[in-house]
């Protein structure tokens, strides 16, 4: 769980009597508010949320807004909030068309990206409804673009319409394509913007914000001395919390190129290709930036580090964790060939604009420059299948009774953060009995 933890928003939650005591932390502080220091008004909390980032801090604010009256923390390792996955997306604002109709992630999509909107408005936090292209560029794609834009209509999704040449042409001058899904309720935002507003809604409604505290362990507290031999102590999260080691958090990075400033007037909104069926990753794509920029991409590579933003960053004991697991070894064998031509794009400009010149003609080599770079955290189960919906489950046992843990939570988790919280909030109320 250990690294679950350091990836994701953990939230746990348990009810009032004998609380797990968080053990060995950094040296912790808290969170700065309104120009000021909110200290922990106690050394222990009702509920705490593992992990600052969009999720852990949208749980963290719906839990407190329906229950004023608990004492709430939220325990981020690193010095400021929302700094993995929440700080290197996209900032997109997806729409729901991409996920199984009845999934999690389609439900909570749709719901969450309406409840981004409103939210965004309330607080005056900007946002471009610029929209998406989903395009096919070559004749075979095209039943997989009408199988696309029939699974947007089930899962709900606003504004969906099948257009043609002439009318991608009037949505997006410098683009080719055959066909395409026109998206308009897709959007661009800054998440970290968006989860920083969260956590400073939870402090305000008296939650606790405490940074550089790594959770290494959790134990049980004694209630009283004639239980003390009832505490529980461990190295390993997992072992405590019951978490199933079954799906397995693998580590993707992608990559994003950057497009010239002078070149950014050939993209006005977002561009998608058709994307390939057989992986939750949406392809190489075009992305408009809230400063102006164009992001270009990502691709999806294998890292061997759960937080290495850089092409050669390693860790021995993740890339450890990673052999050892029979799913990846069985993942990379059935997807080779696709393995490699990633690797490929990864090095070589020339071979992603070739695959960006089939969208955008006019883009050349010039015309790019080297961008920043995003940690997927992907689940992947024993039979090296990539798992393609959140999941939230508990554990076993004393402490693991009283965890609920969010896993397999990257895009559209941004978008679906909001929704996500009403669930947790639900869960834990129901779960925990508060």
């Amino acid at each position: 769980m250990v690294p679950l933890l350091r990836y994701l928003g953990g939230v746990c939650g348990w009810a009032r009597g004998s609380f797990p005591r968080v053990c060995r932390p950094a040296s912790g502080r808290s969170w700065p508010l309104c120009g000021g220091v909110r200290s922990a008004s106690s050394s222990s909390f009702d509920i705490v949320i593992v992990g600052g980032g969009i999720v852990g801090l949208a749980s963290a604010r719906a839990l407190i807004l329906r229950h004023p009256a608990l004492s709430i923390g939220v325990l981020e390792k690193e010095k400021d909030l929302a700094t993995h996955q929440t700080g290197h997306n996209s900032g997109v604002i997806h729409s729901g068309i991409y996920y199984k109709p009845e999934s999690l992630k389609a439900k909570l999509c749709v719901q969450g990206a309406d409840l981004i909107y409103e939210y965004c408005n309330q607080k005056g936090i900007s946002y471009k409804q610029c929209g998406k292209l989903i395009v096919a560029v070559e004749q075979e794609e095209i039943p997989r673009l009408r199988a696309l834009y029939e699974r947007g209509l089930q899962n709900g999704v606003q504004g969906l319409r099948l257009i043609q040449q002439e009318d991608i042409k009037k949505k997006e001058p410098y683009c080719r394509g055959l066909m395409a899904i026109d998206c308009p309720y897709t959007g661009i935002v800054d998440y970290r913007q968006v989860a920083l507003s969260f956590a400073q809604d939870f402090q305000e409604a008296g939650g606790s914000v405490l940074t550089n505290f790594e959770v290494k362990d959790i134990e049980m507290a004694r209630e009283s001395p004639s239980r003390s031999g009832d505490g529980l102590h461990s190295d390993r999260i997992s072992e405590l919390s019951g978490c199933n080691p079954d799906p397995q958090i693998v580590p993707f990075r992608g990559d994003y190129l950057l497009l010239k400033p002078e070149k950014c007037y050939l993209i006005k909104g977002n561009i998608y290709p058709v994307p390939d069926s057989r992986f939750p990753f949406l392809g190489v794509h075009f992305t408009p930036r809230m400063d102006g920029n164009i992001w270009l991409g990502p691709n999806a590579v294998l890292a061997f580090k759960r937080e290495g933003y850089r092409p050669f960053d390693f860790s021995a004991r993740d890339a450890k964790d990673l052999i050892v697991n029979s799913g990846l070894i069985k993942l990379v064998s059935q997807n080779l060939s696709y393995g490699v031509n990633e690797m490929y794009k990864a090095c070589f400009l020339g071979a992603t604009v070739k695959h960006l010149q089939k969208f955008i003609p006019e883009i050349t080599v010039s015309d790019i420059l080297r961008g920043p770079a995003g940690v997927r955290a992907q689940a992947l189960d024993r039979d090296g299948n990539l798992v393609d919906d959140f999941v939230f489950d508990g554990g076993v046992g004393d402490i693991g009774s009283r965890i609920l843990h969010v896993r397999n939570a990257p895009s559209p988790a941004a978008t679906s953060s909001l929704a996500i919280s009403g669930m947790i909030a639900d869960e834990v109320q129901q779960r925990f009995e508060l």
